[in-house]
């Protein structure tokens, strides 16, 4: 797969998608890289730890979160991705929903729109990905936990986004899906999709998956979102174990040398065996 100039081996290797959230109320940083300074310096450590993508949020969707209009999203997360796109060479995502805001974003030199709903909430995200001969991913997500039978209805609606992009002429090639851990779930539902990951597979997509601090792994340990780092290791060495192909984490160093060793267990060349 190619993203942003770059070639990812999806296949056999499991890459870190930093968080850079541009927001005043995201449920672990919000307000902490706000402004095009701090969001640069928390970027470049975020490289210098092995990020391979950035995702670049200016929206938070935690739990209760309150929407913004596309301008104001626009108005956070526009110059943030114009200077990181300027400072370093490495592919940024846009994470939003709204095609306004993945326009402006990819106008700007985005290389990869996140969408939450998988080109669900709006019509015209499809045909503006397919303008811009971008990759996307396609997060599964709905209203109210109810399923009949929850881990075949995931698949199947995950299915549903990919015939929207495959309609609106989006190459398979160009898609990435993504389990919606957090959204649309309850806390069991939550623990079963990251355990049945692999039925993904049925897809025959690239798998991402986000459980970054999130309150699966709270919940779990009875700890708030400070203290999650080494619960969302666990969970991500069980995404990679069982195929994911990206990671979406808010602590990069980390979860890179956890996935080193899961790849190396399972026989994988992995990121950090370079010099041996």
């Amino acid at each position: 797969m190619e993203i942003g100039g770059k070639s990812f081996d999806v296949s056999n290797r499991t890459y870190i998608m930093g968080i850079l959230n541009v927001t005043p109320d995201s449920f672990s940083d919000g307000g902490r890289f706000n402004g095009v300074d701090k969001a640069l310096a928390h970027c470049e450590r975020m490289i210098e730890e092995g990020a391979d993508i950035i995702d670049i949020g200016g929206e938070s969707t935690r739990p209760g979160f309150c929407m913004i209009d596309s301008s104001e999203e626009i108005r956070r997360i526009a110059p943030v991705i114009e200077a990181v796109k300027k400072r370093f060479d490495i592919p940024v995502s846009a994470d939003t929903y709204k095609a306004e805001t993945a326009r402006a974003a990819l106008c700007l030199g985005a290389d990869l729109i996140n969408d939450i709903w998988g080109l669900k909430y709006d019509k015209d995200m499809a045909n503006v990905i397919k303008e811009y001969d971008v990759p996307c991913i396609l997060m599964h997500n709905k209203e109210k936990a109810e399923y009949g039978n929850f881990v075949r209805d995931v698949v199947s609606e995950l299915g549903e986004s990919v015939a929207i992009a495959e309609n609106a002429g989006i190459d398979r090639s160009k898609l990435i899906v993504d389990p919606g851990v957090g959204f649309g779930k309850t806390y069991g539902q939550n623990l079963m999709i990251i355990r049945e990951l692999e039925r993904l597979g049925e897809l025959k997509l690239p798998v991402l998956l986000g459980v970054s601090r999130k309150s699966v792994i709270g919940l779990t340990l009875g700890l708030p979102v400070d203290k999650r780092l080494e619960g969302t290791i666990a969970a991500n060495v069980i995404g990679v174990m069982k195929g994911a192909a990206f990671l979406r984490v808010h602590d990069v160093a980390e979860n890179k040398r956890a996935v080193a060793v899961a790849e190396a267990v399972m026989g994988r060349k992995n990121g950090l065996d370079q010099n041996r």
